[in-house]
């Protein structure tokens, strides 16, 4: 299998490590980068062929679209006609699969993919969805590719990439931010900012690390830890009368709503 990328950016360059450590090799690896410098780098560090013009990742048996949404539209309608089987992947944040066929002409064998940025230290997690014309060979190609930065799942109507956007895509941030506030609590509570920083790094690994383990749900967890009129009682109570949960919720439809509007707007091209 080649694998043609058209965009050298992060996440193409995360993919293509990825894949390297699992067995692909670099010469199967056609990649289209405007950027002198980047295709350079791109040669050098992982030994692909990287060139300015899309003709050529094009006509590889896999193609995986990484370009700038706004972008899209534009460079698939300069691109030469693909082969009828060939299985096109787009990375590209908003684009609906049916537009990215209507803008390759009809072309059926189109996947959408959603990752998230921890996948560029092979940690992400990536939500798929398949247009009807994608065979079982070609979604297992798919996530095969897809889980060379980490995890992937499928799901059945291209609506909800929208709520794994606001989850999984928006997601690191919220886990940021909420890192940003309990470092800095730590912080006026007396501890020194660099002591704050690790304390609350290494609680957030250490928990995630315990939930991926799947012997108990979050729910059981957070039980565990919470005795009958303790610290971890006390606090969760500040944070239920604050409403925090609902804000979470609330953030999370706020980000769907705006990966659909995203999607309709980049759909009017």
């Amino acid at each position: 299998m080649t694998l043609g990328f058209i965009g050298g950016g992060n996440m193409a360059a995360a993919m293509i490590g990825g894949l390297l450590d699992k067995g692909f090799t670099g010469d199967g690896v056609r990649v289209t980068e405007i950027d002198a410098d980047r295709r350079a780098w791109l040669t050098r560090e992982f030994g692909v062929v990287a060139s300015e013009s899309a003709a050529e990742a094009a006509t590889c048996d896999v193609l995986v679209l990484a370009v700038k949404p706004q972008q899209l539209a534009a460079v698939l309608r300069g691109l030469p006609p693909l082969a009828p089987g060939q299985l096109v992947i787009s990375i590209a944040a908003g684009a609906r699969a049916a537009d990215i066929s209507r803008w390759l002409g009809g072309h059926a064998a189109v996947v959408r993919a959603m990752p998230n940025t921890p996948a560029l230290i092979g940690a992400g997690i990536t939500g798929l969805y398949a247009l009807p014309g994608v065979s079982a060979e070609q979604k297992a190609q798919a996530a095969r590719i897809l889980e060379a930065v980490g995890d992937a799942v499928w799901v059945d109507d291209e609506a909800l990439i929208d709520a794994v956007t606001a989850i999984s895509g928006s997601g690191p941030a919220y886990v940021f931010h909420f890192i940003e506030a309990l470092e800095q609590a730590g912080v006026e509570l007396g501890l020194p900012l660099e002591t704050a920083r690790r304390l609350t790094l290494r609680t957030f690994h250490g928990a995630a690390a315990l939930a991926l383990l799947g012997e108990a749900t979050p729910a059981e967890l957070r039980a565990r830890v919470t005795s009958k009129g303790g610290t971890t009682e006390r606090g969760l109570a500040a944070l239920d009368a604050a409403g925090v949960a609902g804000a979470i919720g609330q953030a999370a439809r706020a980000a769907a709503s705006r990966a659909a509007e995203l999607g309709d707007l980049l759909g009017r091209d």
